[in-house]
Formats: C-alpha cells, sequence, structure tokens
C-alpha cells in the first residue's frame, strides 16, 4: 500500500506544527502526518489548499501545486501537467477553494499523483463534507 494511503494521509502532508482535526499524534511516520481516517486526510488537503489562497494569495493550480510539491524535492511541471489533465482545469485558472465541482476532483487527484492510484470518490466527498461545515 502506498504511504500516503497507509498513513490516511491521501495528499502526504509533511509533518509540521500545524495541527489539523483528525490527526493522529504522534503520527507513526517519522516525515508525514497521519489522519484517523482517509476523509480526515482529504480534509486537510482542502484546508491547505484553502490556506495556500487566503494566507499566500496561490489561486491557480500552479501557484497552489508549485508550493505543494516544490522543485527542490519533484518534479513540479509533470506534477502540474498531470493535475491539469486529471481535473480539466487550466493551470492558470483561477480557483475557488470552497467550490465542492473544483476541489474535489482536485484532491482526487492529488491524491492519485502522491499515492498512484485512483481516489475512491466517496472517501473525497466525506473529506469536503468535513471540511465544509466549519465554514
Amino acid at each position: 500500500m502506498a504511504r500516503g494511503l497507509d498513513n490516511r494521509n491521501p495528499g502526504n502532508i509533511r509533518r509540521s506544527r500545524v495541527r489539523y482535526r483528525g490527526e493522529i499524534q504522534p503520527s507513526r511516520d517519522p516525515d508525514f502526518k497521519e489522519f484517523e481516517s482517509l476523509a480526515w486526510g482529504y480534509r486537510a488537503i482542502f484546508v491547505l489548499l484553502d490556506t495556500y489562497r487566503i494566507r499566500y494569495g496561490l489561486d491557480t493550480l500552479r501557484g497552489m501545486i508549485s508550493r505543494w510539491a516544490p522543485p527542490s524535492e519533484n518534479r513540479t511541471d509533470l506534477y502540474i501537467r498531470a493535475v491539469a489533465d486529471d481535473t480539466g482545469i487550466d493551470p492558470d485558472e483561477r480557483l475557488d477553494t470552497r467550490d465542492p465541482a473544483t476541489m474535489i476532483p482536485l484532491a482526487a487527484a492529488i491524491s492519485r499523483v502522491e499515492n498512484g492510484s485512483k481516489a475512491d470518490p466517496r472517501e473525497v466527498e466525506a473529506g469536503w463534507r468535513l471540511f465544509e461545515t466549519e465554514e
């Protein structure tokens, strides 16, 4: 099983001081966060992408993925292309991080790139419900 799925962290969010609801502490993984369920892991993706937009002004797929998967650790250009191909979102299109029609496919595409397998849409949608109930 892919590391992100084993950790129920489909976005492979790295360990940090930031704490998310549903996060298991301490994580068994020395580098990545671990969540109680995949739904909580998807919720963390939505929270983090929303934070990118609000705090850093990153409101395009290119901007978000460049921060999510920086060139120092990834082939960011290929990552952006893969997510754009999966979602049909232009890399430079402005995104509304509160729109489920945009964000659910985006989180699913990130999970596919990170884990090498198609995301379970029910888990992604459950993560969205956890995210949107906090607004």
